[in-house]
């Protein structure tokens, strides 16, 4: 039987897979970074049987929640938690973030969001797939990042 990782390690193994590649995390690109969250995407993770319950959130936009507006890519693994009574709690998301400098291309693609969930029937490598295939990563892999970073919150 195979062993279910803890949620409570999920940001930690995130970020030890952005150091796979044996590069600092400030130097990886986008689609290193991206590499890196499917992997980490793939892990299986201890949650209810609930199709919900572990999800992977594909979003980018410009958004300016502390500081001046960035361009962020921000792939997300979003956890349901429950209470001791068995209901639900709360989620924990698990962010990825990469972030960019301004730029027209980059402001051109407006904002955009797409979920996978494991459980509910969909291929996580078809839905990596579409998401790599849109005219919008291929704008967003030219250019570098500025900044990488893990960081979980409960929502």
């Amino acid at each position: 039987m195979t062993r279910r990782l803890s949620i409570g390690e999920a940001a930690g193994l995130l970020e030890v897979e952005l150091r796979a590649g044996q590069q600092a995390v400030g130097r990886l690109g986008a689609e290193d970074a991206w590499e890196a969250f499917l992997r980490f995407g793939r892990q299986l993770f201890d949650v209810s049987d609930t199709p919900d319950a572990d999800g992977l959130l594909f979003q980018y936009g410009t958004y300016s929640f502390d500081g001046p507006p960035t361009f962020t890519v921000d792939p997300v693994r979003q956890f349901e938690v429950s209470g001791e009574d068995g209901d639900f709690d709360h989620y924990l998301q698990v962010h990825c973030e990469i972030r960019f400098r301004s730029d027209p291309a980059l402001e051109a693609l407006g904002s955009f969001n797409s979920w996978f969930f494991h459980g509910a029937g969909a291929d996580l490598e078809e839905w990596a797939h579409e998401l790599t295939e849109q005219s919008a990563w291929a704008t967003v892999r030219a250019l570098a990042p500025t900044e990488i970073r893990v960081f979980q919150e409960r929502v």
